[in-house]
């Protein structure tokens, strides 16, 4: 591994590599924002990032991995291909593209082939789907809750890809989702309409202090402000770090089904829930204490 992108943060030991991509910052800017800025940036350019050219030819890769998933996740594969047949070591381009959890796994096995390890890998692998289906043996005949995930705030977008098949392993039944298909814009009162016991908020790029920023705008579009949790009909609400367990494809999809296995069985805490650090991984909501919320992140932006 000779260079990442500027999103590689995990393992650790990415951090240390040299970045080959770009993006205009949002920081500072509310979910709606960030939103009709990417919005804008892909009519008008068709991407929302740059590959430092310069950087990759003093690489001099052998293999570029790309996607064209999703448009607002990494650089157009377009691209990706033109900078690529400009470097002098001429490197393979390849795209990978799963939507599914088998094809998840697939895609590791293919990425360790490319690489001439598939046989180190194998072993791995085989141990992440044996995980993965252990989540289903352990959830089966267990309690089915109702689960909307959103994987963006403000608008509302519905999970969709591999989201709802980790819903459905982890013992859940989904409301409002787009199985392997793109996560979709819909509206507040989809919502409500949803009666979903269970929302868990993991917003594509975002972490759990980033997300508590916008908190009011959940519990103000869902009339939970100042609700008990016991209220009748009230759902459960969970923040999750979408950036590191729901949006990448990558073997910690496994970890997100024993997370979502957790919140939604909290008989099973002991066998899943003990690896989630509370504040970094996950924070349960209790719409009692939003005020902490409001004092901590002065309310700026307004749902619309």
């Amino acid at each position: 591994m000779v260079g990442v992108t500027h999103e590689c943060d995990y393992p650790p030991a990415a951090l240390e590599k040299p970045r080959v991509t770009s993006s205009r910052t949002h920081e500072g800017l509310s979910s709606r924002e960030i939103d009709q800025i990417v919005r804008s940036q892909l009519v008008d350019a068709g991407t929302i990032y740059s590959l430092d050219l310069e950087k990759l030819e003093e690489l001099k890769p052998d293999l570029i991995l790309t996607q064209r998933l999703c448009t607002v996740c990494a650089v157009s594969i377009d691209t990706v291909r033109e900078v690529a047949s400009q470097l002098s070591s001429k490197p393979r381009v390849e795209n990978l593209e799963p939507r599914t959890m088998s094809e998840v796994f697939a895609t590791f096995r293919r990425v360790a082939q490319m690489c001439g390890k598939l046989d180190e890998a194998a072993k791995t692998i085989s141990a992440l789907e044996q995980r993965y289906r252990h989540v289903g043996r352990v959830t089966k005949g267990l309690d089915s809750p109702r689960v909307l995930v959103l994987e963006w705030i403000d608008p509302p977008f519905a999970s969709g890809h591999w989201i709802p098949e980790l819903v459905e392993a982890a013992g859940g039944r989904n409301t409002v989702a787009f199985k392997h298909r793109p996560s979709r814009e819909i509206s507040w009162s989809q919502v409500m309409e949803a009666k979903a016991d269970i929302i868990v908020v993991a917003a594509c790029g975002f972490g759990i202090e980033r997300q508590k920023q916008e908190i009011e705008i959940i519990l103000g579009q869902l009339g939970l402000n100042g609700l008990a949790r016991e209220t009748m009909g009230a759902p459960d609400l969970w923040i999750c770090d979408g950036s590191q367990y729901f949006s990448r494809p990558g073997p910690r999809l496994v970890d997100t089904a024993e997370m979502l296995a957790f919140m939604m069985h909290p008989e099973l805490s002991e066998e899943f829930g003990s690896k989630f650090k509370v504040g970094s991984d996950l924070e349960f909501i209790d719409y009692g204490t939003t005020a902490q919320y409001a004092n901590e992140y002065p309310w700026r932006w307004a749902a619309k």
